[in-house]
């Protein structure tokens, strides 16, 4: 049962991934945390293991086929999640679980209020007779 939770967990964040262009990370973390009641450091490195290129070639390669990608941004920007990756992993893994997950939460709770106060309708600006 414990391996169809985790696939089932995996179709779904591939879902989002596809849908959304997030990070599985996002869902995928707190999920294998809570409902696979996995550690923060375990949930955080499986997630880590997922983010290899099978996770979202099949749907960057949807958006390849629309046109959508830039390929140039998409390498230097993982040539910055590569370094920036490995130097977090460096500080995440001398953190204490429950630190970490706090630290996890946090950033979920930021992002989100980001997201919400940008996604509030803006007042339209007057037009100016000039």
């Amino acid at each position: 049962m414990y391996y169809a939770g985790v696939v089932l967990l995996g179709l779904i964040v591939g879902v989002l991934v596809g849908l959304a262009g997030i990070g599985g990370g996002v869902v995928l973390v707190p999920a294998m945390v809570y409902l696979l009641t996995m550690d923060q450091h375990v949930a955080q490195g499986t997630s880590l293991f997922l983010q290899l290129p099978p996770l979202g070639l099949g749907a960057m390669l949807t958006y390849w086929r629309r046109g959508q990608v830039d390929l140039w941004a998409g390498v230097m920007c993982g040539l910055g999640f590569f370094l920036g990756g490995y130097f977090g992993s460096k500080i995440a893994i001398d953190m204490d679980s429950r630190n970490l997950k706090g630290a996890f939460g946090l950033f979920l709770i930021v992002a989100a209020l980001l997201l919400w106060w940008k996604s509030r309708p803006q007042p339209l600006e007057k037009k100016s007779n000039a």
